[in-house]
């Protein structure tokens, strides 16, 4: 008869090899759960190669998965998204102050948009669908995500020459997402990216609080130096145009809260040359055309710096958002002729600004060009101050 301690231990034994069992079909189990998911999302078609499982690190680790959308019609697939690693775990810094949350690291990342697909609508329902994929693979809040060697592509299939151009290099680091430390602060969350564009370099630094009601965030970023040489193909598809030389930088600052925002974006172009040797070839119509964008590039160019600027503020609802048109122009002309804007970022924008703004004078633009009823408003205001 079996004693009473060695049925315990066969009993340990067995619970053991199933233990084990288990955890050798487990990456496979969640592989074909996986994989079948991604071959029966709507619109979608997709797979993965590999999952690791790792239970100690509270983590498991889908190896070179991809995205493609599928037209419903031709059943054609496109290129959408694709990683060579997706990281899914516990984070533990979280863990430390109390809070069970999960933290996402993509390794080289690519997400695609192409010409029919880049409408608000498709963007939108783009990114809820890889959301909520995963979503179902991640039960835990996301609090932490991480980008590593990233790339944005847009393609243009129909357009003459065709138009392939992307960010490349990117990383970025969201942290704090789910207020998991740090909750007494104003914007308890980050965001921090950077990226090449063309020679270029683009770095974004944000402040949020995604879990209040309404959207509330202050964000600079900066885009220096890109070649828009590199970027014929676009300027010859969308504006017929060839560039010779030049360098584009972008600087804005956006803060946001209450459902007001404020903020302002300047673009800078320099050493600007549309027309010259490399068009000699082109057709009497294309140098035409070209003539009267390098003649406007010159008369909106600051001749001392060499380089056209302006400055653009825009505020207001974030459900019905303004841009002062006639203020850009008047902007782009006192560049011209008064100043030059200095290339960097102003540091006058900050979550504190979005309600102090005060009221804007009109530019000598907007009071020649503005509306009638506008117009008509400024008269009445003028013959109030007189009366009184």
């Amino acid at each position: 008869m079996i004693s009473r301690k060695k049925k315990i231990l066969w009993a340990l034994a067995i619970v053991a090899v199933l233990l084990v069992a288990v955890r050798l079909a487990l990456p496979y189990i969640v592989l074909h759960y996986l994989n079948k998911t991604l071959a029966n999302m709507d619109g979608y078609y997709g797979k993965a190669d590999d999952i690791d499982i790792a239970l100690i690190r509270g983590a498991y680790e889908i190896d070179s998965i991809y995205l493609n959308k599928v037209d419903s019609t031709t059943q054609k697939e496109t290129p959408f998204f694709g990683a060579s690693q997706i990281d899914l775990s516990v984070e533990w810094k979280a863990l430390f102050h109390g809070s069970i949350v999960g933290e996402l690291v993509f390794e080289n990342p690519m997400i695609r948009f192409t010409k029919d697909k880049v409408e608000p609508d498709e963007v939108r329902d783009d990114s809820s669908s890889f959301k909520n994929l995963l979503d179902d693979f991640m039960p835990l809040q996301v609090n932490r995500v991480e980008i590593n060697n990233g790339s944005i592509q847009y393609i243009d299939e129909t357009s003459k020459p065709r138009v392939d151009i992307s960010l490349t290099n990117a990383y970025a680091l969201a942290e704090n997402l789910r207020n998991s430390y740090d909750s007494t602060v104003v914007l308890p969350a980050s965001l921090r990216a950077h990226a090449n564009v063309y020679e270029g370099d683009l770095a974004i630094n944000m402040k949020l609080n995604p879990l209040a009601d309404e959207p509330t965030f202050d964000v600079n970023a900066e885009l220096k130096n890109t070649n828009l040489v590199k970027l014929n193909d676009f300027f010859k598809a969308y504006a017929k145009v060839d560039v010779n030389k030049g360098r584009f930088g972008l600087y804005t600052e956006v803060a946001a809260k209450k459902g007001k925002f404020t903020g302002y974006v300047k673009p800078l172009i320099q050493d600007l040359d549309i027309l010259g040797q490399e068009d000699r070839d082109d057709n009497i119509l294309r140098k035409a055309w070209e003539a009267t964008v390098g003649v406007a590039g010159e008369i909106f160019e600051n001749q001392r710096k060499d380089q056209v600027a302006t400055k653009i503020p825009f505020q207001g609802s974030l459900k019905n958002p303004e841009t002062n048109v006639w203020f850009a122009l008047t902007r782009v002309l006192q560049n011209a002729f008064i100043q030059a804007l200095q290339p960097s970022i102003d540091q006058e924008i900050n979550i504190a600004t979005v309600e102090s703004q005060s009221k804007k004078k009109k530019t000598f633009l907007e009071k020649v060009f503005g509306k009638k009823d506008d117009k008509e408003k400024d008269k009445n205001k003028d013959k109030d101050k007189k009366k009184s």
